[in-house]
């Protein structure tokens, strides 16, 4: 058997094309599903700029999956080819969010499931994806942490502020202190009990406290 009796096999002679009717179908379905991705990752986002841009990659990972997945499934040949031009492919942009990996394989996976002919499959499936990333994200255990530095002019003063926060906050981890000679720097990871910073015009109203900083926090919360 030579190599021209291999691709002559009913193995490949039995391969059909995709129709004009699946492609459109599944180009408008994954279209669908994109946007209700985009929805989601919308409602859901909890950073400080939101990037529409990110959302508008979301529709068209979901669209460009599924046409890569009905281009194979309709061609061996093909899909060999685009699998060695795929190894090469290599993506440099960072994610700055864990959540937004989940976004990026759900609109991956929406276009694979789609174009596998699993309709019901990626429907279903997204729809219950989406109700729960709505309802788990938008839940906050705990309130936004800050940090606290605090300038003061000698121990005295330092116990008398920390004891003014301690009423304000529930509760407060020193992250470090550094003592010179005529002031005391205290750095503070604090809770708030309410979403109110007015205590720090009271703290700096204390006797021997020089200045207070309230810078929030995106790092890891406090346990």
């Amino acid at each position: 058997m030579t190599f021209n009796d291999i691709f002559k096999s009913s193995f490949l002679n039995n391969v059909t094309a995709v129709g004009v009717t699946d492609m459109v179908l599944t180009l408008v379905l994954s279209f669908c599903l994109g946007l209700y991705i985009f929805y989601v990752y919308k409602k859901t986002y909890a950073g400080v700029m939101f990037s529409s841009g990110f959302g508008v990659t979301l529709i068209a990972m979901t669209m460009i999956t599924a046409l890569v997945i009905l281009a194979i499934s309709s061609n061996v040949v093909l899909s060999l080819g685009m699998v060695g031009a795929l190894s090469i492919v290599r993506f440099r942009t960072a994610i700055k969010e864990p959540l937004d990996i989940a976004f990026l394989f759900w609109s991956i996976a929406a276009g694979i499931v789609l174009a596998a002919g699993m309709i019901p499959l990626a429907v279903i499936g997204s729809v219950v994806i989406g109700i729960m990333l709505l309802v788990f994200s938008n839940r906050r255990a705990y309130r936004n942490p800050y940090i606290l530095v605090i300038h003061c002019d000698d121990a005295e003063s330092e116990k008398r502020a920390v004891e003014m926060v301690g009423k304000y906050t529930e509760k407060a981890v020193t992250k470090s202190k550094t003592a010179r000679r005529g002031s005391v720097e205290l750095n503070l990871a604090i809770r708030l009990k309410e979403d109110n910073t007015d205590f720090i015009n009271e703290l700096t109203e204390l006797p021997g406290v020089a200045d207070a900083v309230l810078v929030s926090y995106n790092g890891d919360y406090m346990g």
